[in-house]
């Protein structure tokens, strides 16, 4: 199973140089893919663009948006080229992971409808996959002719996110809870793959929240609890969940390697970019 790492882009006062040296040092350090969270209505950096200056500090790990609530994007041809053209400055390294995502305010920012999110995420998917293959015309710069354009992992848990992976993704993202009942929603992905008729195997991927070192659970707790706001006391749950100390954490990746993940991908919860160092260190030694 591969190990990525997640920006703290969400974190509160983090500046631009520390993201890129974040970055740079996730590269170093050998983590397979950079993450980036998407909100639009909280104060913290736009995926895209931290992609984009990230693509410019590395040269080798990958850049995935883990997630990007992408129906709320109402222009589809400009968000192709956004993400073609990401894909191209980065040399081919770029994983669109897209969702319907739960937040009502950042639709409603944009002024794009929310109750029928997921239908109109169904569209824009089958766009993307046309301005990127050539099928459909559009202002996109050409993509990767040997893949079609970026690899695209399709979030949720649903039975509807579930027939939307199988539809138009290379693989499926979900959150991180516990490896049991991972394993048993990759079970569900696969028999969507299955009943859509694909001979291929999806590419399983998940993400967890974790903080190592002094005050961790003091640190963590106080971004997701801003954070997760919106859902009141199930915020509670995302700090329960956050992993803080290293056994812990080597016990989460090992439960997930065997539960079929390819990729788990380690959101950390503070600043400082030597907490990639910490991460490290715990699951490699």
């Amino acid at each position: 199973m591969e190990l990525g790492i997640g920006l703290p882009t969400m974190v509160s006062g983090i500046s631009g140089s520390d993201l890129l040296t974040w970055a740079k040092r996730a590269e170093e350090l050998g983590f397979s893919s950079l993450g980036v969270l998407d909100r639009l209505m909280y104060d913290g950096y736009e995926p895209l663009i931290t992609l984009a200056g990230a693509a410019g500090a590395t040269s080798r790990i990958r850049l995935a948006t883990t997630i990007l609530i992408a129906a709320y994007r109402g222009d589809r041809a400009l968000l192709a080229k956004q993400l073609a053209s990401l894909d191209r400055l980065s040399g081919g390294r770029l994983v669109v992971g897209a969702a319907a995502g739960g937040r009502e305010d950042d639709y409603e920012a944009c002024h794009t409808s929310y109750g029928d999110r997921g239908r109109r995420l169904d569209e824009l998917l089958g766009e993307l996959r046309g301005f990127w293959s050539g099928e459909s015309d559009g202002p996109v710069p050409g993509p990767r002719a040997e893949k079609g354009g970026p690899p695209l992992l399709v979030g949720g848990h649903s039975p509807a996110a579930m027939r939307r992976a199988a539809a138009f993704g290379d693989g499926w993202i979900a959150g991180g809870s516990s490896a049991s009942g991972y394993g048993e929603l990759a079970g569900k992905v696969r028999e969507a793959w299955r009943t859509a008729g694909r001979a291929d195997r999806p590419r399983l991927v998940a993400i967890a929240y974790v903080a190592l070192g002094p005050n961790a659970l003091e640190h963590a707790g106080h971004h997701l609890l801003d954070y997760y706001s919106f859902m009141g006391w199930k915020a509670e749950m995302a700090v329960r969940s956050v992993l803080t100390d290293a056994e812990r954490l080597r016990e989460f990746v090992a439960g997930y390697e065997a539960a079929g993940c390819d990729e788990l991908l380690l959101f950390p919860c503070v600043q400082d970019p030597g907490q990639a160092d910490l991460i490290a260190d715990a699951v490699w030694g």
